[in-house]
């Protein structure tokens, strides 16, 4: 798709449609929407307003511009966005996600973007615009060969005063940070056919290579020289071998900055339970319990891409968890890399025994903050639905930081307690600690048990299982993986480096 930018001149923009950002209750007869109305043959005048069209968030109306019209443009496409108080960079972001869906659907191949974001600068509204518009581009029918809707946005054409360096340099960061978001979703969305460990690693080979990252990844044997119990254990079961994906960061001139921040995602390829198996029904969505580990790929490629200037670790433990004769199960005890033994309750709470091992190589590596994402329980989901991701930790500023990035970039979560006392449910009779607390508090006590590997690091942990996969469209997004938490993960990195 060619993306253009333009400095105001949306009546001439050589488009077959034009999306325009309009408030709620906004008055035709005043401001920009006068201006629209005149251009447009007064076609504006009719319909904002009445029932019809009154710019609630995510309302839309289509209309077809008369010959008599100033626009070049033959169509225009209104988009509400709510209360204007409530206008940011995440709300534009989820406007252009809404205009090119609907737009696509109408058959538009070239589309013109209004934003109307003076308040937030044309640099800011350019990267919205684009990231927004990317990201509602995605769909999961990358199989489907028959009744595919093959319909494409070939143009598109940001149109926002302000000077056009500025614009052209939004433009470029919204592409950058909408592309990692859909590369974790495309990851996340694989049949587990086509995403084993092993392509997982490749596919973070390509982009360590296109990108200038550092790669690694151990194999069985390494990890085993390394004493990684817990996580070879949880891939005993399965054919596919196990490997842990090192991707490094290091900024263009040498590193800067004290101490290494870790970026640590879950990357379980297939979850079947192991011998504790799930249930059938549902079962076919465990391909996207490697999500954690698809937004560490994603924001490792897109922290290099813009040039970042604190270098960062990305780790991604990958296996999958399968129930065979060599499967691990409940009653065995594990040693983990740090030394702790773990007495397993539960082998489809593997999440925490693959981070623990991968938490504490990223020690080995010099990290010594680490934020880790997984799709690790569904407690979450009962607790905080698919609104918000919880965020539990040891270090009180890292989790201040995490909720205010996932606010900037429109990604929410809520801080879960982590008091002392939850750890007693996690305590064994025969080993250090055991692998489930039992049914209370169930998201809190899988954080307590990571929290026992993070000794010496300032920690926090992100439990994305209620918001890395969409059970339902949105206007702005398709169905199926969202990518959260890229953006949250890139936005940290650089409010990390600023404080530098």
């Amino acid at each position: 798709m060619e993306i253009e930018v333009s400095s105001g001149r949306y009546k001439e923009a050589a488009v077959e449609a034009l999306a325009v950002l309009v408030f709620k209750d906004e008055r035709v007869e005043e401001g920009f929407l006068r201006e629209l109305n005149d251009a447009a043959g007064g076609i504006l005048a009719e319909v904002v307003g009445t029932d019809e069209f009154k710019g609630k968030e995510g309302e839309t109306l289509y209309l077809h511009l008369a010959p008599g019209s100033q626009l070049t443009a033959r169509r225009l496409l209104l988009v509400g966005v709510g209360e204007k108080q409530d206008y940011r960079p995440s709300t534009l972001s989820q406007w252009a996600g809404t205009a090119v869906r609907a737009l696509r659907s109408r058959g538009a191949k070239s589309v013109g973007l209004v934003p109307r974001a003076a308040e937030i600068g044309p640099e800011q509204a350019a990267a919205s615009a684009i990231e927004g518009a990317i990201i509602g581009l995605f769909e999961t029918d990358k199989y489907r060969t028959v009744d595919k809707d093959e319909r494409r946005i070939e143009r598109l054409l940001v149109i926002e005063d302000g000077d056009e360096a500025a614009l052209r340099r939004g433009a470029e960061r919204g592409r950058i940070i909408g592309e990692a978001v859909n590369l974790a979703r495309d990851l996340a969305n694989e049949p587990s056919v086509f995403m084993t460990p092993t392509i997982l690693a490749e596919r973070a080979k390509q982009v360590a290579e296109e990108r200038g990252l550092e790669f690694d990844a151990l194999d069985p044997a390494r990890m085993e020289r390394e004493g990684m119990g817990a996580l070879l254990a949880v891939a005993r079961g399965s054919e596919e071998p196990a490997r842990l994906i090192v991707l490094r960061y290091t900024p263009k001139g040498g590193k800067k900055g004290d101490g290494l921040l870790a970026l640590v995602g879950k990357g379980v390829t297939f979850d079947t339970g192991g011998i504790s198996i799930k249930p059938s029904e549902g079962m076919d969505q465990m391909k996207y319990d490697m999500s954690g580990g698809a937004a560490v790929i994603a924001a490792m490629r897109a922290i290099a891409q813009l040039d970042i200037s604190i270098p960062v670790l990305g780790l991604v433990p990958a296996v999958e968890n399968m129930p065979s004769g060599r499967a691990y199960k409940p009653g065995d005890v594990l040693r983990s890399m740090s030394g702790k033994t773990i007495e397993v309750l539960n082998t489809d709470a593997e999440g925490r025994l693959i981070l623990a091992d991968a938490i504490a190589y990223a020690k080995k590596l010099g990290a010594t903050r680490v934020v880790d994402a997984a799709t690790l329980t569904g407690a979450v989901s009962i607790a905080l639905g698919d609104v918000n991701a919880a965020v539990l930790g040891t270090d009180q500023q890292l989790i201040d930081e995490i909720i205010e990035a996932g606010r900037e970039v429109g990604e929410k979560f809520w801080q879960l307690p982590l008091d002392k006392e939850y750890s007693k449910q996690i305590k064994s009779d025969i080993a250090d600690i055991k692998n489930i607390g039992g049914r209370k508090a169930g998201t809190i006590t899988a954080a307590a048990f990571i929290k026992e590997f993070t000794e010496g690091l300032q920690w926090a942990h992100l439990d994305i299982a209620g918001t890395a996969w969409a059970d339902e469209a949105k206007p702005y997004r398709a169905k199926g993986p969202t990518g959260l938490p890229v953006r949250t993960f890139i936005r940290l990195v650089e409010k990390e480096a600023a404080k530098q």
